[in-house]
């Protein structure tokens, strides 16, 4: 195996490292393995290392940069960081999930570094040179980018594309780099972090969401979505034109324009399929449709379609999933 390293960079919240991390890391492996590269993960923050023990499970390095302001995220401070490491460590390949994060700090790094980037890939071909794949125009193509073995390779990969396969090796080794941050780098001061949708999962995380669009015809009538998204324990999310309306908050919205987004089960309820918003779901391994318009192009990706109105059916659903389901682990009730 090369000494060259394919680098995740690891992101986490207070329940630890986000699924969308371990993910990319098991896309990684494939990739260390194709091209001999030496898998490791990088993690960014203050009092990490209990993160870093975590991911030293499932790849041979293990870096944590610590420094007490990178205890809020700030993409400046996060950029800098890796810039001095990268410089030092010469990394082949750099990995990082297609989150709200990832997009903000990565066209960043590369931008500073001048190397190619590869965005929001959902997949990729292992041949004499790797192909990429990227889903492009709403959905209705796949775009192929062949990695030819420049320098270096930044690489966002959409939550959700890769399962995760747990890695049973001997624990890797954990390094330390401590960055040259000062507080004049950090651009955003952080005051509050308000978490919105109480205990249900973060879109870019959940198995199932529940989405609703203009025809839900107000505000308060989301709590009927809500319900849904409970018992399945499921995230909800929002059209745009819901969130235009000021129905629902913008970090609900699903589509070009907001959050790209591929659960299990995606359930759209009263959403038209305006080409931003299929953008945004259209590779969702399973959805479902309920409109009263049988001509809505939300039909076209549909798997399941209801021709209804959604204040009859949603409710009709909500009652034979409590009837016949059974409690899951997370929270939810599955037929």
């Amino acid at each position: 195996m090369s000494d060259k390293e394919i680098w995740v960079i690891a992101e986490y919240d207070d329940g630890g490292i986000k699924k969308s991390t371990w993910e990319t890391i098991s896309a990684a492996g494939l990739l260390s393995g194709h091209l001999k590269l030496k898998p490791a993960a990088v993690i960014l923050g203050n009092g990490i290392q209990r993160f870093t023990e975590e991911l030293s499970k499932e790849v041979e390095i293990a870096y944590y940069i610590e420094h007490p302001l990178l205890s809020k995220y700030d993409s400046n401070a996060y950029v800098k960081c890796l810039h001095q490491l990268i410089k030092d460590k010469k990394p082949a390949i750099i990995i990082a999930s297609a989150t709200i994060r990832g997009k903000d700090y990565i066209p960043r790094l590369s931008g500073r570094l001048n190397y190619g980037l590869i965005t929001d890939c959902i997949g990729f071909e292992l041949t004499d040179n790797i192909i990429f794949k990227r889903s492009v125009y709403g959905g209705r193509l796949i775009a192929a980018v062949m990695y030819e073995g420049a320098e270096l390779l930044i690489v966002t990969i959409r939550p959700r594309s890769f399962e995760h396969r747990k890695i049973e090796t001997a624990k890797g080794e954990i390094i330390q780099f401590k960055p040259n941050l000062e507080q004049n780098d950090i651009l955003v001061a952080v005051r509050e972090i308000i978490k919105e949708g109480g205990k249900r999962p973060d879109l870019s995380e959940a198995d199932i969401i529940v989405s609703g669009g203009r025809g839900m015809k107000g505000a308060g009538n989301f709590k009927l979505l809500e319900e849904l998204a409970d018992i399945l324990g499921g995230a909800v999310g929002a059209s745009r034109a819901v969130v235009d309306e000021g129905w629902m908050p913008h970090s609900f919205q699903i589509g070009q324009t907001g959050r790209v987004v591929s659960p299990v089960l995606y359930i759209a309820c009263g959403i038209s399929g305006a080409p931003q918003h299929l953008a945004g779901m259209s590779s969702s391994k399973c959805i479902v449709a309920i409109n009263k318009d049988p001509n809505a192009p939300i039909f076209r990706v549909a798997d399941y379609g209801i021709v209804d109105d959604l204040f009859k059916v949603v409710p009709v659903m909500i009652q034979e999933i409590k009837s016949e389901g059974t409690r899951n682990d997370k929270g939810g009730i599955f037929a």
